[in-house]
Parts: C-alpha cells; sequence; structure tokens
C-alpha cells in the first residue's frame, strides 16, 4: 500500500487533538497535557489510517482494538472519539466531572469506543495480550476458506510509565513466546516522568529488551514525520509471527511553553500558556473547543471508508450463518453472553461418604462444563496439576496449536490476570485463571480492574489456609479472604465441600462480574444431599442453614463457618448435642456477597435477631465477620501469620478443632 500524501488538513487534524485535550485539562482545571500534545500525531496516523470501527456499532466483533494504555491522556482519546462520532463536543467540556462520559481515565462500559479501563500503568498493555490470544482463538475456530470472520488487530499506545510497570514485562515475556503478532503497540518515547528525565530510573535499552523477548521494533526518530509512522505502523502488520513494538521520539507538551518539561505532564497549561500553544498552532488563541469544519469533514470521510469493511463483514456472516449453521450459531451465542441449554445437567455428582478436596472437585466441575463450553478458556501460573485447572484433552495454546483450550501463563501471576480480563474484553470468552489463594497478591490489580469493567472472569485460588501445612507461613494465606472481599464487585466464594463447588460455579457462571474460588488443598467430606439436602440449592444463596435444631425450635445459637471449617463446625455440633445442648444451628457462609443480595427476610430467617450467641469459624483474620455476629458474637480466627506444620496439627494447635469451638459456645451460652 502506498503512503498517502499526508498535507495541511492532516496536519490541522492533528493539531485539532492537541487542542481539544489541552482544552478539556483547562476546562477542568485537571488533567495531563503533555502526553496528547506530544503523541497526537502518531495517534491520528493510526486511529484515521489503520483502525477498523464503526460509531454506529461499537461492539462490532471484527472491530481493530485500540486502548490507551497510558490512561492518564485519556483527553486525546476523547478528542479522537469525538472527531469518530462516538461522542459529542458537549462531552468533552464536561471532561472529568460529575456523571460525564469523559472521565479522568478511560472506563470501559462508560464511554463509547472505550476498549478498556485503563490507568494503572501497565495493565492496558498486558489486557491487550489477552484480547490478542481472543482474536487467534476466534479465527481458529470460527474462520473457514472463503469466510474470515475474524482478522483484527489489537493496536495500544503505551508510556515510560507502561514499559517500567512489571505486569508489562511478564506480558511482553508471554506476547513473544506464544507469537502474537496482531499486536501493534506504539511507544511514546519522550523520555520525560513527573520526577523528570526518565534516566533518573530507566536507561535500560528499550529495542534489545523487546528484541530479547520475541519481539519485532521499529524506529521512528521523529514523531511529527506522519509519513515515517504510516510506515513503521504498515510493516508491523505485516509482519504475523511475532507481536511489534514502534519506539516514536516524541515531545511532551509538544507546542507549549512547557514543551520537553516534566510539568507538561500532569497539570493544566494555565491560561497564558493555553493561548500560546493555540497561537502555535495557528488556532484562535481566545477559541477554546474549537474544530475546523474541514477537519469534521476529513474524519466523516475515513468514516465513511472503514465503514466498507463493517458492511463487507455483515454480509460475509449472512453468508456463513448459510454455510455453517452450526458454527454461526454458537458463535451467536457466545456472543451474545448465553450460556448452552441445559448446562446445569452436566454438573457431576459426588459419591456419599466419600472425601475431596475442593480443589478437585473444581477440576472436576470445569471439564464436565468445558465439554460443553469452548468458550470456557484459561491456564495457570505453571500451577496446573496443584490447582486442577487443566482442561483435560484441551491442548495447549501455542503459536502451533490456537486452538488450545489450556493457557500456560508461566509464573506470571500480574499478567495471567490482565490477560485473563482481556480475554473477557473480546466479549466471546468465560476464561478462568488459577494459582494459589496467597499469590493473589500478585493478580490484585487485575482483579479490581476485573471488578470495575464487570468481566466475568472466574479466579480459582486454591490451597486456601492454614491446611498449607509444611510450606509455612509464606504460602498460608491467613489475610486474603478479607482482602478479596474487600473489593467492590468481587464475588469470593469458599465452598465447604464437593457440591458446595459445584454450586459456586455455577453461581460463578451467572453472577455479573468477577468471582473467586477459594479452594482447599486437603481432601474434606462431601456434603451428600442425601443427609444434608440444603446443599445443592443452599450455596447458590451465598448462606444457608445446613443443620438446625434437633427439635425444630428456634436455635439457642449458631456456628457459622466456610470451607473446610464447616467440617469441625459439624463436629462439634454433634459434641453439644451429645452433651445436651440440642437448639445449635450451623450455618454454612460460602459466600458473603451473595448472601448480602439475598432478601432482608431470607437473612433474618439464616440468622435471626433474636440469636444473639453466634460463633463464627474460619481460617484466616476475622476482618469483617462482626456484620454477621451482632455485638456479642465471636470468632475463632487467626490473628497472626501461620507455621511450618502439619496441617492436622495446624488446625488443633489455633483452635480449629471440634473440642474448642464446643468449648468457645458452651462459654457463650
Amino acid at each position: 500500500m502506498p503512503v498517502p500524501a499526508f498535507n495541511r488538513k492532516d496536519q490541522a487534524s492533528v493539531n485539532t487533538l492537541r487542542l481539544l485535550a489541552a482544552d478539556m485539562v483547562e476546562a477542568a482545571q485537571s488533567g495531563h497535557p503533555g502526553l496528547p500534545l506530544g503523541a497526537a500525531p502518531m495517534a491520528y496516523v493510526l486511529l484515521s489510517q489503520f483502525l477498523r470501527h464503526n460509531p454506529l456499532d461499537p461492539q462490532w466483533p471484527n472491530r481493530d482494538r485500540f486502548i490507551l494504555s497510558a490512561g492518564h491522556g485519556s483527553a486525546l482519546l476523547y478528542a479522537w472519539l469525538h472527531l469518530a462520532g462516538y461522542l459529542s463536543l458537549d462531552d468533552l467540556k464536561q471532561f472529568r466531572q460529575w456523571a460525564s462520559l469523559t472521565p479522568g481515565h478511560p472506563e470501559h462500559g462508560l464511554s463509547p469506543g472505550v476498549e478498556a479501563t485503563t490507568g494503572p500503568l501497565g495493565h492496558g498493555f498486558a489486557m491487550g495480550v489477552g484480547l490478542a490470544m481472543a482474536e487467534r482463538k476466534l479465527a481458529e475456530r470460527y474462520n473457514r476458506p472463503n469466510f474470515t470472520l475474524f482478522d483484527h488487530n489489537i493496536y495500544a499506545l503505551v508510556s515510560d510509565g507502561d514499559l517500567m510497570e512489571g505486569v508489562s514485562s511478564e506480558a511482553a515475556s508471554l506476547a513473544g513466546t506464544l507469537g502474537l503478532g496482531k499486536l501493534v503497540y506504539l511507544y511514546d518515547d519522550n523520555q520525560i516522568s513527573i520526577e523528570g528525565s526518565t534516566d533518573l530510573a530507566f536507561t535500560e535499552d528499550v529495542r534489545a529488551r523487546f528484541l530479547a523477548y520475541g519481539w519485532q521494533v521499529m524506529v521512528v526518530a521523529k514523531g511529527e514525520d506522519l509519513g515515517s509512522v504510516y510506515i513503521a505502523i504498515e510493516n508491523a502488520r505485516a509482519e504475523l509471527d511475532r507481536p511489534s513494538l514502534i519506539m516514536v521520539s516524541t515531545r511532551i507538551g509538544a507546542g507549549s511553553p512547557r514543551e520537553n518539561s516534566p510539568k507538561a505532564h500532569g497539570e493544566p497549561l494555565g491560561a497564558e500558556a493555553i493561548r500560546a500553544t493555540r497561537a502555535h498552532f495557528g488556532f484562535d488563541e481566545e477559541k477554546a473547543f474549537s474544530v475546523d469544519p474541514r477537519v469534521y469533514d476529513k474524519f466523516r470521510q475515513r468514516g465513511e471508508a472503514a465503514l466498507v469493511h463493517y458492511q463487507a463483514w455483515q454480509e460475509l456472516c449472512k453468508g456463513y450463518a448459510r454455510a455453517y449453521p452450526q458454527e454461526a450459531a454458537e458463535l451467536a451465542r457466545r456472543l451474545g453472553g448465553r450460556l448452552p441449554e441445559g448446562w446445569t445437567k452436566a454438573l457431576p455428582v459426588f459419591p456419599k461418604g466419600g472425601h475431596l478436596a475442593t480443589r478437585s472437585a473444581s477440576g472436576d466441575v470445569l471439564n464436565a462444563l468445558a465439554a460443553l463450553m469452548p468458550e470456557l478458556v484459561g491456564g495457570s501460573a505453571d500451577l496446573g496439576p496443584s490447582n486442577k485447572s487443566e482442561i483435560s484433552g484441551g491442548g495447549s495454546f501455542g503459536p502451533l496449536n490456537p486452538g488450545g483450550r489450556n493457557i500456560h501463563f508461566g509464573v506470571r501471576e500480574a499478567a495471567m490476570g490482565a490477560a485473563a480480563n482481556g480475554l473477557a474484553l473480546s466479549g466471546a470468552f468465560r476464561p478462568y485463571a488459577a494459582t494459589f489463594l496467597v499469590f493473589s497478591d500478585f493478580a490484585r490489580p487485575a482483579l479490581r480492574l476485573a471488578a470495575l469493567m464487570k468481566l466475568p472472569v472466574v479466579w480459582i485460588f486454591t490451597h486456601d489456609s492454614i491446611g498449607v501445612g509444611e510450606d509455612g507461613p509464606t504460602h498460608q494465606p491467613v489475610e486474603h479472604l478479607a482482602a478479596l472481599r474487600a473489593i467492590p464487585g468481587l464475588t469470593v466464594i469458599r465452598p465447604a465441600d464437593a457440591y458446595e463447588t459445584a454450586a459456586a460455579w455455577r453461581s460463578a457462571l451467572t453472577r455479573p462480574g468477577p468471582t473467586v474460588l477459594a479452594l482447599s488443598r486437603q481432601n474434606l467430606p462431601v456434603l451428600h444431599p442425601d443427609d444434608y439436602p440444603a446443599v445443592i440449592d443452599g450455596p447458590l444463596r451465598g448462606g444457608y442453614t445446613l443443620v438446625d435444631s434437633d427439635d425444630g425450635h428456634e436455635p439457642e445459637a449458631v456456628i457459622l463457618a466456610t470451607g473446610s471449617e464447616v467440617e469441625p463446625a459439624l463436629a462439634a455440633r454433634r459434641l453439644l448435642a451429645e452433651r445436651g445442648l440440642r437448639r445449635v444451628r450451623v450455618v454454612s457462609l460460602p459466600s458473603w456477597e451473595i448472601f448480602d443480595d439475598q432478601s432482608e427476610d431470607y437473612q433474618r430467617e439464616v440468622l435471626p435477631p433474636s440469636v444473639a450467641c453466634r460463633l463464627a469459624v474460619e481460617a484466616g483474620r476475622s476482618m469483617g465477620w462482626a456484620r454477621y455476629l451482632g455485638g456479642s458474637g465471636r470468632a475463632i480466627s487467626i490473628e497472626h501469620f501461620g507455621a511450618s506444620a502439619p496441617a492436622r496439627r495446624l488446625f488443633e494447635e489455633y483452635g480449629f478443632s471440634a473440642g474448642n469451638i464446643a468449648r468457645q459456645l458452651e462459654e457463650m451460652l
């Protein structure tokens, strides 16, 4: 393809992007003008010449994705979204204001055209890796001769800060290993950070680093040279076996009095400087939010050209549906977010009287569902056999097997979480990611972003307590349940047995947003429905009465427990019954979030307000349990780090025995 003859109209469009962004920051008296002023030329070339999209159908499945990983430069993205037809000029004038479509950092699901919530640096970079995995997997499953349904690129604009963050290193290494050639990243190499020159803390050879990762790397020495940027992007698109990084030398705050200054990064230019900047680019220095009609015409023409791809794809889909009706129906179901008919009937049943770790029960459920749900894909941070997170016979995803169901993320929890978010953002996958619960700390930013974006990612966190045993306190997650429950919009489920685990998966696949499954390493008794009928549907309500008073009257005391602690709670109740205390209820509370969503009447039915004697039992910090215990309740918990010893000894030493639970309840009564 010949290089376009960029002209004064193109330059006017570039400068319009710059000044719209600077005006937004100035109007809000808050924001980051430096990146938009410097990076607008390369953004213009990418977004106007290459990006396939449709503002009338922002969720078009085969659209190219553009992620502003450097989310602080959101004003640049919003300026383009306005010129491209997604946002109004009034939206831009409400930048960073209450209830606007132009928040301080891009928010997926709020502003049309925003592909991912970004701001925590490095995560946009890493989410793009997940989107590239999704594109490759969709192409492998659905493309047919003469029917190329999926063939799109994932573009991102990344900054020095993105490349400094560890998550981007993990993701770049993974992307190079997998040969994700549809990734094209533009690096805004302005060599300025908030504190000064990047040389203060970032002197590495970025080009050599990414070459070592297996990327194609190109350098554009002058970011203002639209033709050179165009050629680099074209070469990147032609490389299908390696991801591409285009290093573009730019000037932060270009054209303003603060050009090449750290002060251009994160504060308004000021009234005098913004007037000078407008004058520098040939605009009326007193007129904010000015757009020449010819610039609108330029973007309208580019939009019409992009629309051709969209219309051709729609016609292609009609022919595909006639030629491959089964595949077309499956794809429509997946894109519509619907689960297969009768999928719950595939859930396994478990033997009465057996013992099974909930991690093993989860593996059984995962494999049963995977046979019906091609959208269920994922992997582990090099712990698949321990997490029981491998799809049997699913193969390993890689350059030679794009249809592989098992993604080997390596020891990269941060990138794994972000990539899982990217897979979910594609709209066609139900991804899962697995590791030990104690290592959830490495993935916490990705968990938080998943909750912000309401993404249906399932986290399989095994080895969930001091039951890890001999590995010791470094691997025993005593504070992690409390920390995860603190994230708004994240559902945490800690099942007590195999049947509760099956119910946990049912909830995870039907509730909005991400879900954590906290699963045991050690075997636990199966709570068979013959003995505990409520175990089938009770867990779906987050908390339920597992065993009640012997005489059917209101209980005198309630023991609340989760996970592996339900077993000693039941044993304690039996001890108390032998001692004549028969009005003791055991409540399994696998998910606080789901229980809190139930009606007040149901919650009062499970935890009668008249029953003040309440004892919580959980092998972790007691933080948060007070909400269910009232003023006179107490908790058997762990308020310190664990120790290295066999699990049974640890549970005994730390008070999680049936005898201690019974003694404490007797004291309370």
